[in-house]
C-alpha cells in the first residue's frame, strides 16, 4: 500500500516536472483545493469540488515538496502499516486527506490552490500519537493519556510554527491541523472496532 501511494504522488509530480508551466497550470486548476469552489466559483467540470477533496493530495508543488513529503509517508507510513494492515492503513490516509481539507475549507481565507500529502501524513502523525495515547491509558490512566498527547502536539505545532515562517506564510497549516485531529479520531475509532470485536 505504501509504494501505490508514493506512486501515485510520484507519477504526478514526474509528468509535471518534464512538461511545461502550462500543464502544470492546467493540472493544478482541475485537481488542486480551491476553496471558491465551495464559495460560489464555478467548476471546470461537474463535481469537482468533491473530487478536489482527495485529489490535491496527491499533487505537489515541486520536487522538493514531493521529495519531503514521500520520506515522511515511507517514514510514519510503516509502523501504521504493520499496526493497522493494508487496508485500515489506507483508509487512515484518505480520511485525513479529507479531514485535512474539511478543515482548510473551514479556515483558509486566501483564493489560492492548496496541494502536497501533507494532511494525510499529519493524519499519520496524529493516528501515532492516538496509538501512544491508548497504550498510556491502559498503562497510566488519564494523566499518563495527557502526557503521551502533549509533547508530540506540541513538537509538531513548533514543526508549523518553523515551516511558516520560513515559508514565508505559504504553508497550508490548517490542513495540518485537520490532518492530525483526523488521524487522532480515526485511530480512536480503529482501536474501539478492534477492541469491541
Amino acid at each position: 500500500m505504501l509504494v501505490l501511494l508514493v506512486l501515485a504522488c510520484v507519477i504526478p509530480e514526474a509528468i509535471l516536472s518534464i512538461s511545461s508551466g502550462y500543464f502544470r497550470g492546467w493540472i493544478y486548476q482541475n485537481f488542486a483545493f480551491w476553496p471558491g469552489l465551495l464559495q460560489g466559483w464555478s467548476g471546470n467540470y461537474p463535481g469537482q469540488w468533491a473530487l478536489m477533496f482527495v485529489s490535491y493530495a496527491f499533487l505537489h508543488g515541486g520536487v522538493l515538496h514531493l521529495s519531503f513529503n514521500m520520506l515522511t509517508l515511507v517514514s510514519l507510513g510503516r509502523p501504521l502499516v504493520d499496526a493497522l494492515g493494508q487496508l485500515r492503513f489506507l483508509v487512515l490516509y484518505l480520511l485525513s486527506a479529507l479531514g485535512g481539507a474539511g478543515v482548510y475549507a473551514l479556515l483558509a481565507h486566501d483564493p489560492v490552490p492548496m496541494v502536497g500529502a501533507s494532511g494525510a501524513l499529519f493524519g499519520l502523525a496524529g493516528a501515532l500519537v492516538g496509538e501512544q495515547i491508548s497504550l498510556a491509558r491502559k498503562n497510566g490512566g488519564a494523566a499518563a493519556a495527557w502526557k503521551a498527547l502533549i509533547p508530540p502536539s506540541l513538537f509538531l505545532i513548533g514543526i508549523n510554527v518553523v515551516m511558516y515562517v520560513t515559508l514565508s506564510g505559504q504553508l497550508a497549516w490548517q490542513t495540518h491541523l485537520g490532518g492530525f485531529l483526523s488521524g487522532l479520531a480515526v485511530m480512536a475509532a480503529l482501536q474501539h472496532q478492534q477492541h469491541g470485536s
